[in-house]
């Protein structure tokens, strides 16, 4: 099977010093690799001296890179293909004639001044917030008032402030910036819809104050729209179709990982059925979704920030905010959803009372929760539905991508999506 033209893979018919661009992306971006002797179509057609031409690109790489990132040349004489490996380094910006690179599709560009920047500091093994902050006349009443309340400090002392990377030889840090009372900093946009977009009940914007003052608010309307109490016999409850845990948690990793050098708000979006949450920013580098849902590694975007609200309760431990917010929906019929594709990572949470199926398509998702794997015969016993009304749950289920089936024939089985 012919591999076509992808981000991690490029195809040059002869060396020409176009692919010195390509090489600063895979340098700078992750690796990937650039095939000499190959059509755009994934045909190889051979260069004329792979041993020669191996020598041309190390010259070419060395004479032009800066600095010289780390890779390998494979020159194949049986059928002219030279395969060059170029590894993602740490000495960041790789410069090619003086620009950096990026790797857009199949096609490499010139990353704009913001990339850029973010390269210089990813080199440096700095992050946003730890750098300098542009506004240094800042006050931290919000600040001090958590941190008296939560950890039990007497006071905000310049020895806390430094402690928790908040105060460094250059002054405040960004991440002092973002959490100061007042700032030049996004904020959060959160919209109450009605029955329709076309319909907005409620609207804020909070921003340019402290993140925690954001977060603050953003549960104030968590508490409008989506708590409510229950009276039984002499009880009250108070109640959740959102669970607050999971929300707090999804607004408060929305800005511990958002990029704070976008200006553009993280966006609330409320509906009847569920909460939408928009952070600006893509996953940071070295940080694959399969990582993200999964908490198999935790890549901080924003440590200092994210220091600061894990000793504030905010967040769980690193790495574990996707489990919390699932932990919270367990057992539920609706499921939150997490959209990490493009430039905004998105999550959607669902109110509790969301599904609008059958009974028995209720009955089949409890008797599936908890990651629970059954059969057609063992979905009958669990919920006393006949062998037809489980099949036709099923059927509505697997066709609206709640349900998925695997295996065949005896061996067939179900789970939720």
């Amino acid at each position: 099977m012919v591999i076509r033209e992808n981000p991690s893979v490029e195809y040059k018919e002869e060396v020409t010093p176009s692919f010195l661009k390509t090489v600063s992306a895979y340098a700078n971006y992750g690796m990937g690799r650039i095939v000499f002797g190959v059509t755009d179509d994934g045909e190889p057609i051979g260069v004329s001296n792979p041993i020669a031409d191996s020598l041309r690109i190390e010259n070419m790489i060395n004479d032009s890179l800066d600095p010289v990132p780390r890779y390998t040349l494979e020159p194949n004489e049986a059928t002219g293909v030279v395969t060059l490996t170029v590894y993602e380094g740490r000495d960041k910006p790789y410069r090619s004639k003086g620009k950096a690179y990026r790797r857009n599709d199949s096609a490499t560009i010139e990353v704009d001044r913001l990339e850029y920047g973010r390269l210089v500091l990813e080199g440096s093994n700095l992050s946003f917030d730890k750098i300098a902050a542009a506004q240094q006349d800042l006050t931290f009443c919000e600040l001090e008032h958590k941190l008296v309340d939560k950890v039990g400090v007497e006071s905000l002392s310049s020895d806390i402030m430094r402690t928790l990377g908040l105060l460094g030889r250059d002054g405040y840090t960004n991440a002092a910036a973002i959490l100061a009372d007042s700032n030049d900093f996004p904020g959060i946009d959160m919209i109450r819809f009605g029955t329709t977009e076309d319909v907005i009940l409620d609207r804020e914007t909070v921003s340019g104050v402290s993140a925690l003052k954001q977060i603050d608010e953003a549960l104030e309307m968590h508490r409008r729209y989506y708590t409510y109490e229950m009276i039984e016999g002499s009880k009250r409850e108070t109640c959740e179709s959102i669970p607050i845990e999971a929300f707090r948690e999804a607004v408060a990793n929305a800005l511990v990982h958002r990029t704070w050098d976008v200006r553009a708000n993280v966006q609330i979006a409320m509906y009847d059925d569920r909460v939408v949450i928009s952070s600006p920013g893509s996953l940071p580098p070295g940080l694959d979704e399969d990582r993200y849902l999964y908490g198999q590694i935790s890549v901080l975007r924003n440590p200092v920030l994210a220091e600061v609200f894990l000793k504030l309760d905010y967040i769980e431990r690193f790495g574990t905010g996707i489990a919390r917010i699932m932990r919270s929906y367990r057992g539920s019929l609706r499921q939150p959803i997490f959209d990490v594709r493009g430039d905004v990572i998105t999550v959607a949470l669902p109110t509790s009372d969301a599904f609008e199926g059958s009974e028995g398509e209720r009955s089949v998702l409890k008797a599936l929760a908890n990651g629970r794997v059954l059969s057609r015969s063992a979905l009958e016993q669990e919920t006393n539905m006949s062998r037809a009304r489980t099949l036709a749950a099923l059927e509505a289920l697997m066709g609206s991508g709640m349900v998925l089936k695997t295996g065949s024939g005896r061996a067939t089985k179900y789970r939720r999506a």
